[in-house]
């Protein structure tokens, strides 16, 4: 949740960019758009907000200078549309680089307040766009004419309507401007048309593609020509994912998620389940201890805008450093030295002076003395601008840790995993699902812990529930990322990284305390950014920080310390949102050539995609929702290369089959024709949704864990 600031300088946002389609045109008459409401924020406002960027040479600058992609970046009808955690002043500043503002998708203290009804509706339960030219605009050659193919083309139902997706090859793969459509047939006989756009990563031309269209029923002919004159054969879409997990037997128990979950809330949820159900679970206490809730205390000495030196402790703010104050004084005599004295929790710095008694000292010099002469105490630095101006005396000032959860222990986490199965040694294919490596991904925790949930009741009334309990054995990571986590809650909503501050000099200004942290999930061995794979920084404020090192933090380590520890774990999922994917290695690539981590056997890409059909039959089962055709598949091809990420490592070190969901799927809106993206913290009847459509998904993994068990062994 977010509450006042107790630093006077705004935090720099970290540029979160999750860019998404406009609905393409069809031959069906659509709505025509709703003209976007005006979009305002205050200057030291913080929101997550939907914006047109000018041209793909805005979005590159943005994620030149580290920018955070939560999706696969995307254009549709000439357009980027971005979602992007800005300040007022950085909105500010796009608007007028030409950027053009859509929505705000979520503002800072949204979280507090989707938080707080979600408490409240527990607590009453348990008492109770732009049009794209049309093809065939340039001139046809039959020099030219260039050849198409199909890479997909499916259609599902949902929720009433019925959409198709299509993605396709041309081989003028060097020409920017081909143009390709396709025109469909449905079987009602209607029929209409709607354009695809090219798609490049890393400068290699890929495909072209569209979101998915709504159709009048179901398609049975797509076609696809291009402005090169190229036509393609005539395809059938097929049905997507044409899979259907077995019905639920009568008094099958779900929705045990009634409010967002805090890590105490998860913690203690973890507690109350080993103690209910005693012959099915264990806990595991994982062997890294997090830093823990808690920060040094630091302050500015002097004016941030003219002249400061900020002075930090050495040790963390809760270890007695909160409070301590610090000032300079003008000695008032005349040829004095600088120096300095601790003494009773103040720091005093007596300024240098002249023969004239005039006070000498500058910024650099104070920060030196502080740091020679109290050194196992504080450190001290010139604020960025301040170097070699004269020091003002300031009268005294405390440093503190500037952390608002007041009510959250400080200590060392220990993060913990469930351990589920009646038989719980190691003996049965094992599987794991882990959740919030992220911080601000609020809604994943929620959907590990129903699917835990569910196992461990329906086991005591369902028999198939049981057999599954009885055929393989279980590993839940709730919360990765505790540290993380609160901060999430209590400081800041869309925080992303852990708490580890590894920044040094003046990026250690807390006006940057927002963009402090390690992204976990850029933390791992493989694919790494220290291996020279993209998709993570060296730069420790940006929002995919690698870290100082392959497995630098405790969090990652203990992910792959349960997964080495228990090696029947033979499957795995890392529930991320939002956006709606499924994805599963390679996950990075390296720049020059766009060169992935190696390629799955053909028949672990089988495995991969005939499972993923499976888990997302499942997911749709609770409330229509189709994780789209073109979001499913390798990370690298389907999002965007994520160096170092938690699933490579477990595919290419461990030889567990690690999937990735990104729950919190875009919602067709028909009164708009837009698919609309829901945000990390959605409104809790939306995170509760995805709560219990996800865990549907992770039953059914268990179930695939259990027939590949049943394969290898006959």
């Amino acid at each position: 949740m977010i509450v006042p600031r107790r630093w006077a300088a705004a935090a720099t946002a970290a540029i979160l960019v999750s860019v998404v389609l406009s609905h393409p045109g069809s031959g069906t008459a659509a709505p025509a758009p709703a003209a976007p409401p005006r979009v305002a924020l205050a200057d030291d406002e913080t929101a997550l907000v939907r914006v047109q960027l000018r041209d793909q040479a805005q979005l590159d600058q943005l994620v030149a200078r580290g920018a955070d992609l939560a999706n696969r970046p995307r254009s549709a009808d000439g357009r980027i549309l971005a979602d992007l955690v800005l300040t007022g002043v950085q909105l500010a500043e796009l608007t007028a680089q030409g950027a053009t503002p859509v929505q705000v998708v979520q503002r800072a203290g949204d979280g507090e307040r989707h938080f707080a009804e979600s408490l409240r509706a527990a607590q009453a339960r348990t008492a109770a766009g732009l049009r794209a030219p049309a093809a065939g605009q340039r001139t046809a050659s039959a020099a030219a004419v260039d050849t198409l193919q199909f890479l997909q083309a499916y259609w599902w139902t949902s929720n009433g309507q019925t959409f198709v997706q299509t993605q396709v090859a041309t081989t003028a793969t060097d020409d920017p401007d081909v143009e390709i459509t396709v025109s469909w047939r449905a079987a009602d006989g209607a029929t209409g048309s709607f354009p695809l756009f090219r798609f490049e990563d890393s400068g290699e031309y890929q495909y072209h593609y569209a979101q998915p269209v709504p159709v009048p029923s179901r398609p049975v002919q797509v076609t696809a020509t291009s402005s090169l004159g190229g036509v393609s054969r005539p395809v059938t879409p097929a049905v997507w994912p044409n899979a259907t997990p077995p019905p639920l037997p009568e008094g099958y128990q779900k929705d045990f998620i009634d409010a967002y979950f805090t890590p105490t809330d998860i913690q203690a949820r973890i507690k109350r389940l080993a103690r209910q159900y005693r012959d099915l679970v264990d806990v595991i206490d994982l062997p890294n201890k997090t830093q823990g809730y808690r920060r040094t205390a630091a302050a500015y000495l002097g004016d941030p805008a003219a002249a400061a030196v900020v002075v930090e402790s050495v040790r963390f703010g809760d270890q007695g450093m909160n409070g301590v104050q610090v000032r300079t004084v003008d000695p008032g005599r005349a040829n004095r030295p600088l120096t300095a004295t601790y003494r009773d929790r103040v720091l005093t710095v007596s300024l240098a002076t002249d023969g004239a008694g005039k006070v000498t000292s500058s910024t650099d010099q104070v920060a030196a003395v502080i740091n020679a002469r109290f050194a196992n105490r504080f450190q001290a630095f010139v604020e960025q601008g301040s170097a070699g101006l004269p020091m003002p005396v300031v009268a005294p000032v405390r440093l503190d840790d500037g952390l608002q959860g007041t009510e959250v222990s400080t200590k060392p986490w220990t993060v913990q995993a469930l351990r589920i199965g009646v038989h719980r040694d190691g003996s049965r294919i094992g599987v794991l699902a882990y959740s919030q490596e992220h911080a601000r991904e609020w809604a994943t925790p929620l959907v590990t812990l129903e699917f835990a949930e569910r196992m461990l009741a329906n086991s005591r009334t369902d028999p198939a529930t049981r057999e599954l309990l009885e055929q393989t054995e279980i590993f839940v990571i709730p919360m990765v990322n505790p540290d993380g986590a609160n901060y999430s809650f209590h400081d800041f909503d869309f925080q992303r990284k852990n708490l580890v501050n590894h920044c040094t000099g003046v990026s250690r200004d807390p006006a940057n305390r927002d963009s402090w942290g390690v992204d976990l999930n850029r933390n791992y061995t493989v694919g790494s950014h220290f291996d020279g794979y993209v998709g993570a920084s060296s730069n420790c404020l940006s929002g995919s920080y690698a870290g100082t090192g392959e497995l630098s933090e405790a969090e990652s380590r203990n992910v792959v310390a349960l997964a080495r520890e228990h090696d029947n774990i033979r499957f795995a999922m890392n529930v991320h949102s939002y956006g709606g994917y499924f994805m599963w290695p390679p996950g990075a690539y390296k720049a020059d050539g766009r060169v992935t981590l190696p390629r799955p056997s053909i028949d672990e890409s089988k495995l991969f995609l005939d499972s993923a059909r499976r888990i997302v039959g499942a997911i749709a089962q609770e409330r229509g929702t189709v994780t789209w055709p073109s979001q499913t598949g390798p990370v690298a091809d389907v999002l965007y290369s994520a160096a170092g990420n938690s699933a490579d490592e477990l595919y290419y070190e461990l030889g567990i089959f690690a999937w990735d969901f990104e729950v919190g799927n875009d919602r067709w809106n028909p009164a708009t024709g837009q698919w609309e993206g829901v945000g990390f913290q959605p409104p809790f009847d939306e995170a509760h949704g995805e709560s219990q459509e996800y865990a549907g998904g992770l039953v059914e993994m268990v179930r695939v864990a259990r027939d590949y068990a049943a394969a290898q062994e006959g």
